[in-house]
């Protein structure tokens, strides 16, 4: 939610993140890796919860996206929930709750809630990720990944 105390140009960088966001969701819905990929900032450094300890670069994280989109057969699930969002001036960040996942063959859901926080960079071409990380969390007892928890 906007607070009324935000200034006007305030109020648009965080639509313009919203829009942002929201276009690079229905990219990975639609398994469009190059139209997610122009999201994000050339130098993008991620932590992504599968996968590598990190990746550098958009063309290694773009293949990163493209194996991941190969390991949901089904309708993908992509929800962005309690969106929060600061900017000043050329940098942003922000976090929010991610279900996520894919329909299998037999229509139940295979996802799961992730914790996102999002660091951004205003460009020519407008606001751009540049820094992603995901996480699940996990108990330290079993070592093993908590993926049943609820926002």
């Amino acid at each position: 939610m906007q607070s009324t105390t935000q200034s006007a140009d305030t109020q648009r960088d965080h639509q313009a993140i919203r829009d942002m966001l929201e276009d690079w969701r229905q990219a990975c819905l639609t398994r469009d890796v190059a139209r997610v990929m122009t999201h994000y900032a050339n130098d993008i450094v991620a932590f992504d919860a599968i996968g590598a300890l990190q990746f550098k670069g958009i063309e290694a994280y773009g293949a990163h996206y493209a194996a991941c989109m190969q390991m949901c057969p089904g309708a993908m699930v992509f929800e962005i929930h309690q969106l929060q969002l600061h900017t000043e001036n050329q940098i942003g960040y922000g976090h929010y709750l991610l279900r996520c996942g894919h329909q299998q063959e037999d229509g139940s859901e295979a996802a799961s809630w992730m914790r996102v926080t999002v660091g951004l960079r205003r460009t020519d071409q407008g606001w751009r990720i540049a820094h992603d990380h995901f996480s699940a969390p996990f108990d330290p007892e079993s070592g093993k990944t908590v993926f049943d928890l609820q926002p």
